[in-house]
């Protein structure tokens, strides 16, 4: 999969999400005035460009998101038949009702087996570059198909064994024909991954910036906004940026100062190249005070250090603590709301006891 790969730029990369740290002691806010929100005097217009709202979908072309294929892959998403054992699901180690992550530094697949990275959060996933840490799936739909056949992870011995456990449920045979009309046999594993790709592009958490960047300048207190601007005013913004605050390039661990973990090459591992060495998918920073721990190896808990952390390496700069808080009150702003249709788990269907 050919990218271009942002370099020289200075940026706050492979953030993960939680917020962490006391902020210093401020003085008693004023009583507030009843009635409306007072309206915040805007950044410079050229600040807010480089940002956009969310998308209402993630949608493809290639793969619409009807009714019918996202009810389907939502059950896929939730389904632990996909996995050897039948203990671990999409929703294990990217639970919905936890922003997308499992908050461990890296996940338990089958057997409890710990895998090599963090996992990053699903939510707003599918309108990035590409997906996973180095960007080896082009889309959401080819990155669903990759744990399950993980040895570590979901551990299928391979794709034949996943669609006979689909076919051995009739209910799925149905939901296969409904989703994908007009293909003599619908349940394959490519359907697998279009299923759940077309649920994960339904997964997006606007929030208060969102109404903001619409207009809404009741949306955000005059502090949070000081942190917009602080944000882009130390080169954060050069990388974490667009839609998703993130997510539209590639970028070095550790630009200006050598990365303290050198042991993940990052996309080195899939390309070869030196260029890529120590380079990863710049994350979105969507959520990011909801989905500790950070980073790729996810060793870093508290999102006052990982800010910290990505000023020194990333942008050469010792942030101060005003600093440092303030950039943390706008990445609060980012926090949506997790949709309730999403998170109830959906009735999987059973396998018949002729199969079990």
């Amino acid at each position: 999969m050919n990218r271009s790969i942002a370099f020289g730029v200075s940026c706050l990369v492979m953030l993960g999400a939680c917020r962490g740290g006391e902020r210093p002691a401020e003085a008693p806010a004023a009583a507030p005035t009843i009635g409306a929100a007072p309206e915040v005097a805007a950044p410079a217009a050229q600040q807010l460009a480089l940002f956009a709202p969310l998308p209402q979908t993630m949608a493809s072309t290639a793969n619409p998101a009807t009714p019918e294929r996202v009810a389907l892959g939502r059950m896929l998403y939730y389904d632990t038949r996909l996995s050897k054992d039948q203990s671990v699901s999409c929703n294990s180690c990217h639970a919905l009702d936890a922003y997308g992550v499992d908050h461990r530094p890296v996940s338990l697949g089958v057997g409890a087996h710990p895998g090599g990275r963090n996992a990053p959060t699903v939510y707003n996933a599918a309108g990035q570059i590409a997906q996973f840490w180095d960007g080896r799936a082009a889309d959401v739909e080819e990155q669903a198909k990759g744990p399950i056949l993980n040895p570590i992870e979901m551990a299928m011995p391979d794709s034949t064994v996943v669609l006979q456990r689909l076919h051995g449920v009739p209910a799925y045979e149905k939901a296969f024909a409904v989703a994908f009309p007009g293909e003599a046999h619908p349940i394959t594993y490519d359907n697998v991954g279009k299923a759940i790709g077309a649920f994960e592009r339904t997964l997006v958490t606007p929030s208060r910036w969102d109404r903001y960047l619409a207009g809404d300048h009741t949306a955000l207190t005059a502090d949070e906004v000081k942190g917009f601007e602080t944000f882009v005013a130390v080169g954060c913004a050069s990388c974490h940026n667009g839609a998703y605050v993130g997510g539209a390039t590639f970028q070095r661990a550790g630009l200006v100062q050598p990365w303290p973990n050198r042991d993940d090459l990052g996309r080195y591992a899939i390309t070869k190249s030196e260029a890529d060495r120590y380079v990863f998918k710049v994350p979105t920073l969507r959520n990011i005070d909801r989905t500790a721990p950070y980073f790729n190896d996810g060793k870093t808990d508290r999102l006052e250090e990982a800010v910290r952390m990505m000023g020194h390496y990333q942008l050469g700069r010792t942030l101060t603590d005003a600093q440092v808080f303030s950039i943390m009150s706008w990445l609060e702003t980012l926090t949506g709301a997790i949709p309730a249709d999403k998170i109830a788990p959906p009735v999987i269907p059973a396998t018949p006891s002729s199969m079990q």
